[in-house]
């Protein structure tokens, strides 16, 4: 699975942003992708994941009410959402892919993820 991620950038807090992860060579069955954020000096953080084929959607607290993720199925391409965005929403942002899913409890682990893009820098003031 080929992953290519974007729309990142600088805004104010309070501001929105929308981030897209198109996916490619999935084969015959659509990925689960996910969204995760890194901060300077911290651990890669799962912040929401779909499983595409039931559009089952997950959301880490921090995120939940402020962020939306979507497919669209006709694009192959994943949207993050960001609304109301915070100074701790700053990181660089990955969209992520399995193609074996994963258990519901697992969404936001990393190592559940075969494929990752190249990240986009999101940083709030």
């Amino acid at each position: 699975v080929q992953l290519v991620e974007s729309g990142g950038g600088a805004v104010q807090a309070g501001g929105s942003l929308k981030l897209s992860c198109a996916y490619s060579n999935y084969g015959y069955i659509r990925p689960y992708v996910g969204w995760f954020r890194q901060a300077p000096g911290k651990e890669r953080e799962g912040v929401t994941s779909i499983a595409t084929v039931s559009e089952f959607k997950y959301y880490d607290d921090s995120v939940k009410g402020r962020f939306t993720i979507s497919h669209d199925m006709s694009r192959n391409t994943v949207y993050l959402q960001m609304d109301n965005l915070k100074p701790e929403d700053t990181g660089l942002y990955y969209c992520a892919a399995t193609r074996t899913g994963y258990h519901p409890n697992r969404w936001a682990d990393r190592h559940e993820y075969n494929f990752w893009g190249q990240g986009t820098q999101v940083t709030v003031s």
